[in-house]
């Protein structure tokens, strides 16, 4: 426990946001399976082909919604763990930020156009832009130590 107790108080809300995004990735997962049965894309294909089946481009815009989020969350979390150590509630506002982004980039792309992603979705960059910052500042502390 001697771990712990090097951790900032604070820090228990960088977790909270990380266990938010993990239900959140389990929402964006059921919302595939779903788009699976009703648009009869079936396993293993990751994809629909559009020669095949007349729905491809809106299953396929949901499933990369979810594919997308999946690319970017080792990054995230990256960020958020490192980050939130030297700055705990600021990372973890961010982490907010970016899981609120991600749900309206996920929303937009489900629509079937890919550009709604962007509409709101877009500010997860900012929040990943400020988790490299804070990410940054817990490595100089390092080096300065």
């Amino acid at each position: 426990m001697a771990a712990i107790d090097l951790l900032p108080r604070e820090y228990g809300y960088v977790v909270l946001v990380l266990v938010l995004y993990s239900f959140f990735n389990f929402w964006m997962a059921g919302q595939v399976g779903r788009a699976r049965k009703k648009y009869k894309v079936f396993y293993p294909n990751l994809y629909a082909l559009e020669s095949e089946n007349k729905d491809a481009k809106i299953f396929n815009c949901i499933q990369r919604g979810h594919q997308n989020s999946l690319e970017m969350m080792p990054l995230f979390f990256m960020l958020m763990i490192l980050g939130g150590i030297r700055h705990p509630c600021i990372s973890a506002s961010l982490g907010v930020l970016y899981v609120v982004a991600r749900f309206f980039y996920f929303r937009g792309y489900a629509t079937g156009v890919p550009e709604k992603r962007l509409t709101i979705g877009k500010y997860f960059f900012l929040a990943l832009l400020g988790l490299m910052i804070c990410t940054i500042s817990f490595a100089v502390t390092l080096l300065r130590a």
